[in-house]
């Protein structure tokens, strides 16, 4: 595993090395960066490079974050230092960010006054490169990391589309973080004078799933890690295509009052408690996540339909996710999940929190999962995982049940100066709870 992870960093510092694209300057000094393996980069210097002050300038796109975080939170602001926008060489083209309509696409921001840090992420969902500028972005920013963040490399509704082979497009999503990870720490060491003394990922969801990944597969490019509600993927399951068919059957049994689907529910990992959000769920998420997530890795399931026939009722049979069936699947089909999945053998410090009312990612059925999985692999001495009594996956559902959802965002900015202690002073952090 450790010579694999180091050929392929090996790969992506050899992609970094190509031309650079110039930057533009625009007056306070940006034209000397550059990004290493971009395509297209242009900086600006900002007042202010939160989202207090990205927003009204127009550096970054809140229409990203959009239903991330709990009505009413407060974000630190008043960081100045330079941005850069930019994209990779990539064939696919769903981001249509700048009118590029290029994927690949990043955000790299470095604050006038640095603490020597570098904090990278990946976005949830088919979110772009802005996704975490409130949840995360503002946060470490303000503390004086530089901040990195990737489109991961494919965006949108029908991410499937990119790549030749089922998972192709999940396996970019590592990928293009580690790129962006390399070229983010040249960018900081032109801007500073050095290279990071610390480098972290950090993420939500797809973008917490990232992290593991990262930290399993490029551990030499990283101090340390913090997922929030990551999802999981593993080739025997637990994976989403196994946690969300479950809920695509029994949830309308269940609004009709049918008998043993309320059990059915409980037994596929969505947490008695959690019931009011299921319908929102099942409205926005389930079906949408299970439809693109199967037809990335098991195209053939529906023949030539793409994208999967949207709320198909249980019992219309094959082609139908709703009747979607895992493990009678044929052996290719777990062959391309095994491509994508996590293996708890993580080689640097990670944190990991997680909801209790998450019914996205089922916390019995993922957070759980993976830290036995860390501990059955040897590596329990480098996570901590922090079960969050309330929280579901998305804050932003706060505002509609704001007695039943805790908003998590302060449990991530806990758990992120828990690592930054653990790794740079050596401070224990509590106990997994």
């Amino acid at each position: 595993m450790a010579l694999r992870s180091a050929v392929l960093v090996s790969a992506l510092l050899a992609s970094t090395l190509s031309p650079a694209a110039a930057v533009a300057d625009t007056g306070c000094g940006e034209r000397s960066l550059r990004v290493p393996g971009a395509e297209r980069s242009v900086a600006f210097c900002l007042d202010d490079l939160t989202t207090a002050g990205t927003v009204p300038s127009g550096h970054t796109d809140p229409t990203d974050w959009a239903g991330l975080e709990a009505p009413k939170t407060v974000n630190p602001s008043g960081v100045p230092g330079i941005q850069i926008d930019g994209y990779f060489a990539d064939t696919s083209a769903t981001n249509p960010t700048h009118g590029w309509n290029h994927d690949a696409q990043f955000v790299i921001r470095l604050p006038r006054k640095w603490n020597g840090g570098l904090v990278v992420s990946a976005p949830p969902g088919v979110r772009e490169q802005y996704a975490n500028d409130r949840i995360i972005g503002d946060h470490v920013l303000a503390r004086g990391y530089a901040f990195a963040a990737t489109d991961k490399g494919n965006t949108g509704p029908a991410p499937y589309k990119d790549g030749r082979r089922p998972g192709d497009a999940i396996q970019e999503w590592h990928t293009r973080l580690a790129q962006l990870t390399v070229a983010a720490k040249r960018v900081a060491a032109q801007r500073y004078g050095h290279a990071p003394r610390y480098t972290y990922a950090a993420g939500l969801s797809a973008g917490g799933y990232i992290v593991r990944g990262q930290l399993e597969r490029y551990p030499g490019l990283y101090t340390g890690g913090v997922d929030w509600n990551a999802l999981l993927f593993t080739a025997k399951g637990p994976n989403l295509l196994t946690t969300l068919p479950p809920a695509l059957r029994a949830y309308p049994r269940y609004v009709a009052g049918k008998a043993g689907a309320h059990e059915e529910m409980l037994a596929a990992g969505y947490p008695a408690g959690s019931e009011p959000l299921w319908g929102p769920h099942y409205k926005t998420l389930w079906d949408f996540l299970q439809r693109i997530t199967r037809e990335e890795l098991d195209p053939s399931y529906d023949g030539a339909t793409e994208g999967g026939t949207p709320f198909c009722p249980e019992g219309t049979g094959a082609g139908c996710d709703t009747d979607y069936d895992y493990g009678s699947r044929p052996r290719s089909v777990h062959d391309a999940v095994q491509r994508v999945s996590l293996t708890g053998r993580i080689a640097r410090p990670l944190i990991s929190v997680h909801g209790t009312l998450d019914v996205l990612a089922p916390i019995s059925k993922t957070g759980d999962v993976y830290a036995e999985m860390v501990r059955k692999s040897g590596r329990g001495s480098l996570h901590r995982y922090y079960r969050v009594t309330g929280g579901t996956h998305t804050d932003g559902f706060n505002a509609a049940f704001p007695t039943l959802v805790r908003p998590m965002q302060s449990d991530f900015i806990a758990a992120f100066d828990r690592l930054a202690a653990w790794t740079q002073r050596g401070v224990q952090p509590p106990p997994s709870s």
